[in-house]
């Protein structure tokens, strides 16, 4: 699909473009000619895939906190979008245990707001919300089937639970509001665990290894033998833009939701993963430390099936090309005489040239 012909010149409102996968999505959407303005509370990793690709001088940044529903209002008003890609959250699960209001606030109250602006003012253009939310919402019993999308929702840590909680919000703002309305159309985006270039956040698999093989450290593993629907940043983020314009253009999709993640025949756990990294990088180690508190399940697995069936996507890079790709960038992040804006763009372009090729 060519993202081009639909997004070019469109204005596109990106809540938490500032975080990994809001970067990556405002990256390619800048490729696009697309017309962005960007809302985020300016909580960045160190170091910040948003400002290591310094994407602020090519689009409209705005510092809006999402909890802060007056500015995000005006905000809204003033560009009227013609799409809304919603990625703004608290994201981490252990940090969820450490600020557990924050979470619940960013989380399930920061898409209450965008809801509510989108349910109480009329438009003269048609706005399409993406919401994008998290595997993790649904209720995690530890069964080797795959979710899908009519699983039930729950979760005990807080960031699962704010996260299902949002998803109710949701579902309740839509059936009982938002339908109702021509202006508006939503859809919900569920992604199984993405890694990519540029991803700093604490206490995750691959910049822990990042940040600790850079300094010729050994990382510390936590569960080696975890499984996680492993995909890389690209393959979720075309899937967000391809739902977009679906969803756009046929109102059947109107409050659906839709799980993105890879194959589930082929199962990879954390030390899988660490394994195909390594051959990219020389003399690295690591040590296995098993998580005392298990803050975060052993096996987790979503059925993307729908995906495939109503929007034409599925994963197309192989496991062993999706490490290439992270680990490549990370190289060329720390080859100091690298444009890492062009580099970038030119893991795009080069996905993209796979994906024609695979069709």
């Amino acid at each position: 699909m060519n993202f081009t012909k639909y997004y070019k010149n469109k204005k596109v409102l990106i809540t938490g473009h500032t975080g990994f996968k809001g970067a990556w999505l405002t990256l390619w959407l800048i490729k696009c000619g697309a017309k962005i303005m960007g809302l985020s509370n300016n909580t960045l990793t160190k170091p910040s895939i948003f400002k290591v690709l310094k994407i602020k001088k090519k689009i409209s940044h705005v510092n809006c906190d999402i909890r802060n529903i007056k500015k995000l209002e005006n905000e809204i008003l003033n560009f009227k979008p013609d799409f809304v890609f919603h990625f703004a959250a608290q994201a981490l699960v252990k940090k969820s245990f450490l600020e557990p209001y924050n979470t619940w606030t960013t989380n399930s109250l920061g898409t209450i707001n965008v809801l509510e602006v989108l349910r109480r003012n009329n438009f003269t253009r048609k706005i399409t919300a993406v919401i994008i939310t998290s595997d993790k919402s649904y209720k995690n019993i530890e069964k080797q089937k795959a979710y899908i999308e009519t699983d039930t929702l729950g979760g005990s840590d807080p960031y699962s639970a704010s996260k299902a909680s949002a998803e109710l919000a949701l579902k309740s703002y839509v059936d009982s509001f938002l339908k109702k309305k021509k202006d508006v159309l939503v859809g919900i985006a569920r992604a199984g665990n993405v890694i990519g270039g540029g991803d700093w956040s604490d206490d995750r698999l691959v910049p822990d290894c990042i940040k600790s093989w850079s300094q010729k450290k050994s990382v510390v593993i936590r569960n080696p033998k975890s499984t996680r629907p492993w995909q890389h940043v690209l393959e979720a983020i075309r899937g967000y833009l391809i739902f977009g314009i679906k969803l756009k253009n046929n109102r059947k999709l109107d409050g659906e939701v839709f799980n993105f993640g890879p194959n589930n025949k082929l199962n990879h756990n954390v030390e899988d993963l660490v394994k195909k990294i390594k051959i990219f990088w020389k003399n690295i180690k690591w040590i296995v430390k098993p998580d005392k508190l298990k803050l975060e399940s052993n096996l987790l697995k979503i059925n993307s099936n729908k995906a495939k069936k109503k929007l034409n996507w599925q994963c197309i890079l192989t496991f062993s090309e999706t490490a290439e790709y992270v680990s490549k960038w990370y190289i060329n992040y720390f080859n100091k005489h690298t444009n890492m804006f062009d580099y970038s763009l030119e893991q795009i372009s080069s996905y993209e040239k796979k994906i024609r090729s695979k069709n």
